[in-house]
Parts: C-alpha cells; structure tokens; sequence
C-alpha cells in the first residue's frame, strides 16, 4: 500500500484529502505542523503533500529539510499561486505546485503520475547517489557538494564509489585495495589509508559535520548512511 504524508494546518481540508486517498487505496500520514512532519520521515512516506502557509516553518522551508533526510515526489499546496511562488517551491525541492482551492481528481491524477515516475526511475540503475547535500555523478566521475564540484583522482573517485553504493557496508582495508586497485597490483593495503585521509580533507573543506568514511576500528571503513 503506498504511504502517502499530508502536512497542512487547515484540519478540514485535511481530513478531506485523507479520506478522498483512502478511499484509493493509500496509507495515508497526516501532519499540522512542521515538527510532526518531520518525526513522520522515519515511517518513509512515499510521496508527500505539502502545504505552503503554515505557521512558524512555512512549507518551503520545510521541504528544504525534508531533503536532507528524503528523495520522494512533494507536491505544494497553496493559496498563493503567483509564477515566482511556483518557481520557489520548485527551486527548494519540490515536484509539483497546485493552488488552491484544487479539484481532489487532479490532485489524485498527479499523484498518479509522480508515482508512475517514481515507478520507471527505481527500474533504471542510479546513475547519481545523493547524500544530503552532496551528489555523486557515477557516470560524469564527479562529486557535488551543494552544486560545487569537489576535485577528486580517478582512484579517489573509485573508493568513493565503491563504498557509497555499499553505504553502511564495511570493509577491510585490504578488500578495499583488492577491488580499486587489484590482486596484481604494487602496493599494499596502506595506500587505502592515506586515500581515505585526502578523501576525507577534501570532503572537510566543503561540509564539516560529516565525514561521510567512518573508521571501523579493528575491521576497515565504511560509508555512512544519511
């Protein structure tokens, strides 16, 4: 059953949509505040509909932090329908942009077809992995820190990779070297060391509250999960 959030301080508008979606056959989250919204991330909501005028923490400031911790379909909901509102709410992270008061079978018909979206991108491989702010371009062979390119080598690059697309998966120093540089190659495990030591002043010079490579002590390294 697709699990879907709704975040709007209006109650009756809310119990409206959350019982036009479960009569559709979704899970559906309800939130009135941006406090409550972001404790529900940790139930994964597959797509999430956001209002834009709330107090305190208006939803655009909202969806900023919701991508730090979240990849799903947003849709705004809002009364100010201006194009510079629209272009807002799509420059901070979000899919869609419906004004109210909004017909319940377009909202239904977009949802739809974010979710159809979501569907064929999870049947293609990733091509960029994303961790907060910083992206990984598999196939460019280049890293991304809040749109700022970080300069890596080739072979820094490789054991990013490598490690990212095993995030939480630890391993050994000499797996490590194995897999980037090979059974034939000169050197010996200690070259993994001083990489993940550049690797990691690099990173530092653009996000300090993450190193990204944790130290497993005793078995090797491993990426962390956002």
């Amino acid at each position: 059953m697709t699990k879907v959030l709704i975040v709007d301080d209006e109650q009756d508008i809310v119990s409206f949509m959350k019982d036009s979606l479960q009569d559709h056959g979704y899970e559906v989250l309800t939130a009135y505040n941006s406090e409550k919204a972001l404790q529900l991330l940790a139930r994964e909501p597959e797509l999430i509909i956001l209002d834009v005028m709330m107090p305190g923490m208006d939803g655009f400031e909202l969806c900023e932090m919701i991508r730090e911790h979240i990849d799903c379909p947003i849709i705004f909901l809002s009364a100010r329908g201006s194009v510079e509102d629209r272009i807002k709410g799509l420059m901070v992270g979000g899919d869609d942009y419906l004004v109210k008061p909004f017909s319940m079978r377009e909202l239904h018909a977009r949802i739809m077809a974010h979710l159809r979206h979501e569907q064929r991108r999870a049947k293609k491989p990733a091509k960029q992995l994303y961790f907060g702010h910083l992206m990984i371009d598999l196939d460019g062979y280049a890293v991304f820190y809040q749109n700022k390119q970080i300069a890596f080598t080739t072979k820094e690059f490789e054991l990013i990779k490598f490690l990212a697309l095993h995030a939480g998966q630890v391993f050994s120093r000499e797996q490590i070297y194995e897999k980037i540089w090979g059974y034939d190659a000169e050197g010996d495990a200690s070259t993994v060391t001083e990489h993940i030591k550049k690797i990691r002043a690099k990173l530092a010079d653009f996000n300090t509250d993450s190193s990204y490579i944790a130290t497993v002590w005793g078995v090797g390294y491993k990426w962390e999960k956002q």
